[in-house]
């Protein structure tokens, strides 16, 4: 076993999901504090959009988005022909792919959250002249960090598994998209059974390690 063949799925699996979790903390909470603070037509119908990517399959992932951003998709031909931008078998296809699959679990935690705020303190801010962004930074943020930042992790240890929507979206070329979860299979299916223990070990630690930061965030101080 080389030490590439660890390393190499190992530093890009951290990025991948580095910046899938961001990608996804800053569009859930967005969207968690829209539907958490507004009743418009349709809302209950947008909340279970959003929520899809929690129980799609993964290939039905991967095809939406190969139907999004593939070369002739709706928006990768419009990349394509204006930037030059083919996101297909790359490792940003593999964050788009992560970004997607990790957004619901920060969604829906950053809402209950949101929701568990007393309406009465945001109210009072207003009254003494707080804008509502600064609503939003100085009360509603911080009473729901500690749910935001449960849903966060919790993302960030599905992005670091993510396979079946990475797969068809950004293929599996080793040094290039191939990341833990995938090396895993390519060293199961080759019979590289030392490489595929070592994998396993390491993103199970790092999986569990992110469950008992989370369970800590989410239990109630004393």
């Amino acid at each position: 076993m080389s030490i590439d063949a660890f390393l190499s799925p190992l530093l890009l699996t951290l990025r991948v999901a580095g910046l899938a979790t961001a990608a996804a903390l800053l569009m859930g909470v967005a969207c968690a504090y829209v539907l958490a603070r507004y009743r418009f037509p349709g809302r209950d119908w947008l909340d279970a959009v959003l929520t899809l990517p929690l129980v799609l399959p993964p290939t039905v992932l991967g095809y939406y988005l190969i139907v999004l951003i593939g070369r002739r998709g709706l928006l990768g031909k419009w990349l394509y022909d204006n930037f030059g931008l083919n996101l297909m078998f790359t490792w940003q296809g593999a964050v788009i792919a992560a970004s997607v699959v990790a957004f619901p679990l920060v969604f829906k935690s950053a809402r209950a959250a949101l929701e568990g705020v007393s309406a009465n303190l945001e109210n009072a801010a207003r009254t003494l002249g707080a804008s509502e962004l600064e609503v939003f930074l100085r009360v509603s943020l911080p009473l729901a960090l500690r749910g935001i930042m449960a849903g966060t992790m919790l993302a960030l240890a599905r992005a670091m598994g993510e396979f079946g929507a990475t797969l068809m979206v950004a293929g599996n070329l080793p040094g290039r998209t191939q990341t833990l979860s995938l090396a895993v299979y390519s060293a199961t299916q080759a019979g590289q059974d030392d490489l595929a223990n070592v994998l396993v070990v390491t993103i199970s630690i790092v999986c569990a390690l992110i469950l008992v930061i989370t369970s800590k965030l989410v239990k109630p101080k004393a």
